[in-house]
This record gives C-alpha cells, structure tokens and sequence, in this order.
C-alpha cells in the first residue's frame, strides 16, 4: 500500500529534518562505523573477568587486585561501546542491494525493502 501525499510529505519533510540536525549521526552511518559484535562479546567477557577480580580484591582484601579488577571492567566497557570501521557483518554486507548507496533516496530503499519482503511471501 503506498503512502498518501502528505505522508510522503511529512516523511520527507522528517529526513531534510534529520540530515540537517543530526549531521553526526547521519555521517556516523555513512562512513560505516557501527558497533561489532565481536567487540561487544569481548567487551562483555572482559567486563565479567573484571568483576571476578574485583569481588576478588575485595574477598581478600588486596586493593591491587580490587583496582586491577575495576580497570578491566571499564576496558570491557570501552571495548563494547567503541564502533568500528569494519562493523557490519559479511551477511549484512551481502543483503545490502546493490543500488542502495549514497545515490538512492530514502524512500526508494523503503520501497526496494518491501518490495523484497513481499516477493518472499
């Protein structure tokens, strides 16, 4: 079903909106900086590690190891937060269409997307 004129409207209207507002953003997702996964696994692993040593700190009441604990845990945290250049996945990478790009407007993809959902149907 496609959209009336006025909400083709207001959506266009919404993403003019965005791009002027919310150029970091916008540019953040155009240069490919998302977050990983691995890196978020990681981060989340070094976050757990660094609890045990601090519940370990405090269990034998050595502040090193207390501190030591602490410090990994804001490295895991930093780790899962921090996007990287290479964060979409090879599957993600191949489900893209080839003309979606910087060229193609907004609703073309929108329609591209459902297109594609309907024809799976």
């Amino acid at each position: 079903m496609p959209l009336s004129e006025q909400e083709q409207r207001l959506l266009d209207e919404m993403e003019r909106h965005l791009m002027q507002n919310d150029a970091d953003v916008v540019s953040a997702q155009r240069d490919g900086r998302s977050l990983s996964y691995r890196n978020i696994v990681y981060g989340t692993l070094l976050v757990l590690v660094g609890i045990g040593g601090l519940l370990a700190g405090v269990v034998s009441q050595l502040v090193i190891i207390g501190v030591l604990g602490f410090v990994a845990m804001l490295a895991g945290v930093i780790l899962a937060v921090t996007p990287s250049r290479n964060g979409l996945t090879k599957q993600k990478k191949e489900s893209t269409p080839k003309g979606s790009g910087s060229g193609t407007s907004f609703m073309d993809r929108m329609n591209d997307r459902w297109d594609r959902r309907q024809g799976e149907r």
